[in-house]
């Protein structure tokens, strides 16, 4: 990004009370048990985790470990046994509920591992699908929809159906989609996790060109090894805890002999 777009995606964050560079979204002493009893299940156990713009964070951890669970409620999809998400220093759950979905709709951009298009509407349909929710005019998010393909690749298939098109496609549209509305945040749930080696390198540079580009705040919970490496932090989830993945921390550089003390 230069210098003037840069400016300019700061002064549309500062504009809509957001602090640039601040936390914008934050969990804290986060729970999730469903169930009662002896039969409960406790999926997270006092999660605390900060996200601020321009970070990329990956969560990691084995299949079941809560990682979708975790994501669901930052995204205000489910409510905690208790703790509290925050998005810009306000508790979630002091909102309504007709003031979370345009939270959801207007500040979260949600990706999933299996694209949730709808198969007989056209890419550019798909895309515009959050805008047409928010009752924008037909012309203006079909517009908007455009420019994000042209953003993901996809300019020339804009008219063709989601049905078809190949599964990396598909899922650049899902990305265009999650982005349209113009986030602070992007939440991405094994992006990569039904594509191919190939696919999965060319949707990972996409979202990591997008997360620069739009300045945003961006959690994705992933197995792929390649994908955590490129975040700036990689977190582990299991047995409910979240806590820094050794495995991926950077390995501190040989002491030469005359530095020695």
């Amino acid at each position: 990004m230069n210098e003037v777009q840069e400016t300019v995606a700061r002064d549309e964050s500062a504009s809509e009370g957001l602090t640039p560079g601040g936390v914008w979204l934050e969990a804290r002493s986060l729970r999730k048990v469903y169930g009662a009893g002896a039969s409960a299940i406790t999926v997270l156990d006092g999660i605390d985790l900060s996200l601020s713009q321009g970070e990329m964070v990956a969560i990691v951890g084995p299949s079941g470990s809560g990682k979708s669970t975790l994501l669901h409620l930052l995204a205000a999809l489910d409510t905690p046994t208790s703790g509290t998400v925050y998005f810009n220093a306000k508790a979630l759950a002091a909102r309504r509920s007709d003031s979370l979905a345009e939270f959801r709709n207007r500040r979260i951009g949600f990706v999933w591992q299996r694209h949730h298009l709808l198969p007989d509407f056209t890419a550019a349909e798909n895309v515009a699908m959050p805008l047409l929710m928010r009752d924008a005019g037909y012309g203006e998010a079909l517009r908007n929809a455009n420019e994000l393909l042209v953003e993901v690749g996809l300019a020339s298939r804009a008219r063709q159906r989601a049905a078809d098109l190949s599964g990396g496609e598909q899922q650049r549209v899902a990305i265009a989609r999650a982005l349209v509305t113009k986030p602070a945040v992007l939440l991405a749930d094994e992006p990569t996790g039904d594509l191919d080696e190939l696919n999965a390198v060319a949707i990972m540079d996409l979202i990591e060109r997008l997360h620069q580009k739009h300045l945003l705040a961006s959690i994705l919970a992933t197995h792929n090894p390649v994908l955590a490496k490129r975040c700036g932090r990689v977190l582990r989830l299991e047995h409910g805890l979240l806590r820094p993945d050794a495995a991926y921390q950077q390995a501190p550089l040989p002491v030469t002999e005359g530095e020695k003390s």
